[in-house]
């Protein structure tokens, strides 16, 4: 399936496609504070409507995810990096999608802040 998403102003557009069947809550230091729910797909399933020029990034600790926001609004969509085998994923924050019911969703709760 593929599913729409966006930050709040429209500024920042993008698809992705994939199965949606489980979210991720992390309660590492950023997450916690963005409030983001989480689906990880492989950076290929994920598409900019939009210019890349319009996303900021934000990186900390050891700069490996790169938060990608709108300098407009200030809305997290998505993030990116690589998973433990090297394969570039994106982070989907599924709050940006448009028609997806967050109740319908199991949500795995994922220790970030130990790490």
């Amino acid at each position: 399936m593929i599913y729409k998403g966006s930050c709040h102003c429209g500024r920042t557009a993008f698809e992705v496609e994939g199965e949606l069947t489980q979210v991720m809550d992390c309660n590492c230091s950023i997450c916690v504070r963005k409030g983001a729910l989480l689906w990880f797909v492989p950076r290929d399933k994920l598409r900019l409507v939009t210019p890349d020029e319009n996303l900021a990034t934000y990186t900390f600790n050891t700069h490996t995810i790169k938060h990608r926001f709108c300098p407009t609004c200030g809305i997290h969509p998505f993030g990116e990096g690589t998973d433990p085998q090297g394969n570039r994923m994106a982070a989907i924050n599924v709050r940006c999608l448009e028609g997806v019911k967050l109740t319908s969703l199991p949500v795995k709760h994922f220790d970030g802040r130990s790490r």
